[in-house]
């Protein structure tokens, strides 16, 4: 009797808080000690996550995604789990959004999972003053385990040969990579990228410089790019140029970047395609803004010149070097 009357008061503080019956039912089916809840702890629990810079709308999500949060002890669980990511925060308004990201971070103990987190982080190369600053940005990482988990993905980048204190600029460069599946994801996608051609160094140097390659799918995003570049007329050698040079070519829309960049090369331009294996960059640059208008003006001037001369440098320094005068 108890119980039930408990798991209708908690149902009306529910109602009050803007959650229709099919919400609740939800939560309760979530979380199974919210019936046990006494109203004041509910609200005080509630009323303490708006206290920290959580507004009324997006603390619905919240509640939705972790109704826990309005069963645990405030005091003896999220109380110091926000005075630990206040620590590590620059601005308040970082720790409210690190709980709007990922709620289930302030139910994950300080002692036993955020403070190992920090120095595991450390280990890898992440300094100390960053490492904070990367949970807050992916506060997932606190619920996965170092010994199963994290220490898996170390053994993936130590197999490409990457020594233990260089995973932490891959960390900051893509704090989210850690919560791909290596055996899912990131070694298939590393035996696509050493299939094409890329191997040892000209693997890592492509990983370091842009580590969100490693997170897409092989087949869907990465093998159409390559077949692309292999299609328009690049050696399968000059395709491993131009990733090497430019991994992110592999993820880039073939239709709206791809194909008119590679035809207003060769079309417009007369250029020959090879040339982009000499400066894969090219693909970083803008049709309109850069290709365009950088050819144009030098057509206008009867100026010949590579594409990395055309392109490295800013609009600035462009002008000065081939418009002066």
């Amino acid at each position: 009797m108890g119980g039930g009357r408990s798991s209708a008061a908690i149902a009306g503080f529910l109602r009050e808080k803007g959650f229709d019956k099919e919400s609740i039912e939800k939560l309760l089916s979530k979380c199974k000690r919210l019936e046990e809840v006494q109203i004041e702890d509910a609200s005080k629990n509630w009323e303490f996550l708006k206290s920290i810079g959580i507004e009324e709308r997006k603390l619905r999500g919240v509640v939705a995604k972790c109704p826990k949060l309005l069963a645990i002890d405030a005091s003896a669980k999220l109380l110091p789990a926000v005075h630990c990511l206040s620590t590590l925060a620059s601005r308040p308004e970082e720790v409210a959004a690190a709980v709007v990201r990922f709620p289930p971070v302030l139910s994950h103990s300080v002692e036993e999972k955020l403070c190992p987190l920090l120095a595991f982080l450390q280990t890898l190369g992440v300094p100390e003053d960053k490492a904070g600053k990367l949970v807050l940005l992916n506060p997932r990482l606190v619920s996965y385990s170092i010994q199963d988990k994290l220490s898996e993905m170390v053994a993936f980048f130590s197999g490409l040969g990457f020594e233990l204190g260089a995973l932490g600029k891959i960390l900051l460069k893509n704090p989210f990579i850690m919560g791909y599946s290596v055996e899912k994801r990131l070694h298939p996608t590393a035996e696509f990228l050493r299939s094409i051609g890329l191997k040892g160094q000209d693997l890592r140097r492509a990983v370091a410089r842009f580590p969100q390659v490693l997170c897409r799918d092989a087949e869907k995003t990465l093998r159409p790019n390559a077949e692309f570049l292999r299609g328009s007329g690049l050696s399968e050698r000059e395709v491993a140029m131009v990733v090497g040079g430019y991994p992110p070519v592999l993820i880039k829309s073939i239709e709206n970047s791809l194909k008119p960049r590679i035809g207003y090369l060769v079309e417009a331009m007369g250029r020959e395609l090879r040339e982009v294996a000499e400066y894969p960059e090219f693909f970083r640059h803008g049709l309109k803004k850069s290709l365009e208008n950088r050819h144009r003006r030098l057509e206008q001037m009867g100026v010949a010149c590579s594409l990395s001369e055309m392109l490295e440098c800013n609009h600035t320094k462009f002008a000065a070097k081939f418009c002066a005068g």
